[in-house]
């Protein structure tokens, strides 16, 4: 595939990079020597970047996947610490998890953070050691709020962007599409490597893949788009899709027809509320004493079942 600058950091990635939040215990909760088969093929088709963090468990799975090569993929992950010894402890992991001695790319894990580099001072400022000691490339913010991604472009120290857009603005917390994508071409004016999550919304516009993929990766200042990939002929159609090669027609139609959701197995929920408060985009809420899914506000992100102390949530 062909491969662009990411903003200034000396990084080249291809347009697609491999999302790996869906091979994980979230979601799919694939074997990792299952996950890493995709990951491997997605790799040897022309991808070079890795998306994970701290939340997703996928450090096996891309372990797996990077077995034997000698030509590493850029490898960005996320911590969702609040303070320092988190933090660290968070970047450690992914180190030994994947089995790598650095990681290109680490983000402040901060989708509900509005103001982040207030909030989660102490972590950036973890992060920035870690940088001086060789463990982290580049630091960077994850983020769904657009103020955030403001924020970011004017932060000296911050020089990946990895923000939340799809056509419909499912799962922006301040704003639209429109707006968000203004935030993303000032960002990446001012230097910042900008690679998306969410085109598809978590798959609400997976009817319209071609269409809500193509939107993103034509904004201005996007550089890559990260999508989560469950089987071999995702890979390959995203691929040709985003190396404007043939497509095929009849494969799309079939990914197309896909629909994913959010599944709580109720008989076990206790109603503590613990997804609801995780959730970014008020697509939870008690009914009964049970958690309920409001399915036309889930974006499929995952941090309820990351938050579930029972373990019940799930994307199918």
């Amino acid at each position: 595939m062909k491969q662009a600058e990411l903003g200034s950091t000396g990084l080249r990635v291809t347009p697609l990079v491999f999302g790996s939040l869906p091979l994980g215990p979230l979601q799919a909760d694939l074997d990792p020597r299952e996950g890493g088969r995709l990951i491997r093929h997605a790799l040897d088709c022309g991808i070079n970047m890795v998306d994970t963090a701290e939340l997703y468990g996928t450090y096996a799975h891309i372990r797996e996947g990077l077995a034997g090569l000698s030509n590493l993929p850029v490898l960005a992950s996320k911590t969702h610490a609040t303070n320092a010894e988190d933090a660290r402890k968070h970047v450690k992991n992914a180190l030994q998890g994947i089995g790598v001695e650095r990681l290109d790319i680490v983000h402040i894990h901060g989708a509900r953070l509005s103001d982040p580099f207030n909030e989660r001072a102490e972590v950036l400022e973890e992060l920035l050691r870690m940088r001086d000691e060789g463990f982290v490339g580049h630091i960077g913010l994850s983020t769904h709020y657009i103020c955030a991604v403001r924020a970011a472009a004017d932060h000296p120290e911050i020089e990946v962007v990895h923000p939340l857009i799809n056509r419909g603005g499912m799962g922006i917390l301040d704003g639209s599409a429109e707006e968000m994508a203004a935030a993303i071409s000032y960002a990446a004016a001012r230097g910042k490597g900008i690679y998306t999550m969410k085109a598809l919304a978590g798959g609400n516009l997976i009817s319209s893949a071609r269409t809500s993929l193509g939107y993103v990766r034509r904004l201005d200042g996007v550089h890559a788009v990260a999508v989560g990939m469950l089987a071999r002929e995702e890979i390959e159609a995203n691929i040709a899709m985003f190396d404007q090669r043939a497509e095929d027609e009849t494969l799309w139609r079939v990914l197309e027809s896909r629909r994913r959701h959010l599944k709580i197995m109720a008989n076990f929920c206790k109603g503590c509320g613990a997804c609801v408060d995780a959730c970014t985009n008020e697509a939870l809420r008690i009914v009964d004493g049970k958690a309920e899914v409001i399915e036309e506000n889930c974006i499929l992100c995952g941090y309820c079942a990351a938050a579930c102390p029972e373990f019940i949530i799930r994307v199918v």
